[in-house]
């Protein structure tokens, strides 16, 4: 097997620059959706439905895509036409997914069999949003899987740390320019406010721009990556019949034996997982709406207030996700790794339950960094924890791939559940950020029950 050639630092950056562009295409649908789909008509205690849908494809389309790709070799390469076809799916969702409330409905659109009855404007209107959702989240994910598989292609071992950092400050930015966006348009005086079931010009314009951002990223990776043919592949990453074949009885072995043969840290992990992300589930379902409460003092979607709210925690997240790159950088200071774990949560914990005690927008930045540290540890530590545990078992890429469900089964089971949460806590919105935080110190005292692998 040859030795993969070190790559300089532009190989490197070109290798994942188009990360930048999906990261904002994520973050605009994290701190949008939720708003929208108010916006739209949805009610609070139905909010949390709507987020199924994220967690629901990454855990079916990443999958695949990986998988698919495996197996894919054209004079384009093997992952970059997953990532074009999925970049220029998500451009054109990201078009029409903020207009859903602007297409009209004619009652005779539906035939004269009362089918119009039945199926309100707004009930048609939802159905489109949620259509849009599903293939938003579809081709992010799409979209997404490549880069990390460009790296571990085409990236020498010495040089994986470099490439993955690269990945991580582009995602980190991305993530900060689309959380901005809505707030950063509404001050160079795009509207902010609309009629009722409507979305601002701010958000529509804020996903435009992400679009035309995701698509230009892309062609750059596309126009500056060449990947390896498969003979070239083979060399530099030891393809053998007999690996081949061990590769192929990995991807096909029983998960439900991978499972019930799994180390006792996998499941302890995952047990911490469950709390975490179900966390910040609620975090992404309801912070606008509890803004909107605790500072707006406003309920009416269609006000200013609940718009300039929305605007304020796309802010917010910015602020949490530069919280969690200083935080990152602090972690490894840390000589035990559970207390480390343990103590983000904590923090992040009473963060979240600050917020309902908060009228003042700029104070929020507090708990919104403090957010951010649970975070930082929430992308770190599971791993290092799984990885460490699983040395020797073997099925290494399969497991990973279980532990994957870790982070999608507690939201769509938070998503499940957060209405009748949300009724059981008095309806209020901000209610959801204290069910948030005890969430999380429950996930915090989980940690001290994984037992670390001793090296």
């Amino acid at each position: 097997m040859k030795q993969k050639p070190d790559l300089s630092f532009w190989n490197l950056w070109n290798l994942s620059f188009g990360f930048f562009g999906v990261q904002i295409a994520y973050a605009l649908q994290s701190a949008n959706i939720s708003r929208i789909f108010q916006t739209l008509g949805a009610d609070p205690h139905d909010l949390s439905f709507f987020w199924i849908l994220p967690p629901l494809m990454g855990i079916l389309v990443q999958p695949i895509v990986g998988t698919l790709s495996d197996k894919t070799w054209t004079r384009f390469g093997r992952r970059i036409p997953y990532l074009f076809v999925g970049a220029t799916v998500a451009v054109a969702v990201m078009c029409l997914l903020p207009n859903a409330g602007s297409f009209n409905f004619s009652p005779w659109s539906f035939g004269d069999n009362g089918m119009y009855a039945i199926i309100t404007t707004l009930g048609v209107t939802m159905l489109f949003g949620l259509l849009m959702l599903m293939l938003l989240d579809t081709s992010i994910n799409m979209a997404m899987q490549p880069f990390k598989m460009l790296v571990g292609d085409m990236v020498n071992e010495k040089q994986k740390a470099k490439a993955y950092s690269i990945q991580s400050f582009l995602c980190n930015a991305g993530s900060v320019v689309g959380y901005l966006f809505p707030f950063f348009f509404t001050f160079l005086g795009i509207a902010n406010e609309a009629p009722k079931g409507i979305v601002p010009d701010s958000v529509i314009w804020s996903f435009y721009i992400g679009a035309a951002i995701l698509i230009l990223c892309v062609i750059y990776t596309t126009l500056k990556v060449k990947e390896w043919n498969p003979a070239e592949y083979k060399e530099y990453n030891g393809v053998s019949e007999d690996s081949q074949k061990s590769e192929n009885t990995e991807s096909s072995g029983n998960w439900f034996t991978l499972l019930k043969n799994a180390p006792s840290t996998f499941w302890k992990v995952g047990l911490v997982q469950f709390f975490s992300w179900s966390a910040f589930l609620y975090m992404w379902t309801y912070t606008t709406g509890a803004v909107a409460e605790t500072v707006w003092d406003s309920t009416d979607t269609t006000s200013k207030a609940f718009q300039e709210a929305g605007n304020w925690v796309g802010v917010l997240f910015a602020v949490q996700a530069v919280g969690s790159v200083i935080w990152a950088a602090v972690l490894p200071q840390f000589k035990n790794t559970k207390l480390a774990y343990s103590l983000s949560l904590v923090l992040g914990g009473i963060g979240f339950a600050m917020v309902p005690f908060i009228s003042n927008q700029y104070v929020l930045f507090i708990p919104f960094v403090l957010i951010g540290c649970a975070w930082a540890a929430m992308l770190a530590m599971p791993f290092t924890f799984v990885t460490n545990a699983l040395q020797g078992y073997g099925h290494m890429g399969a497991y990973l791939g279980l532990f994957n469900g870790t982070i999608c089964v507690p939201q769509i089971v938070a998503a499940l559940v957060g209405g009748v949460i949300l009724h059981a806590v008095g309806s209020h919105q901000y209610s959801m950020m204290i069910v948030a935080g005890v969430l999380l110190l429950i996930g915090s005292a989980c940690v001290f029950v994984i037992r670390e692998k001793k090296k």
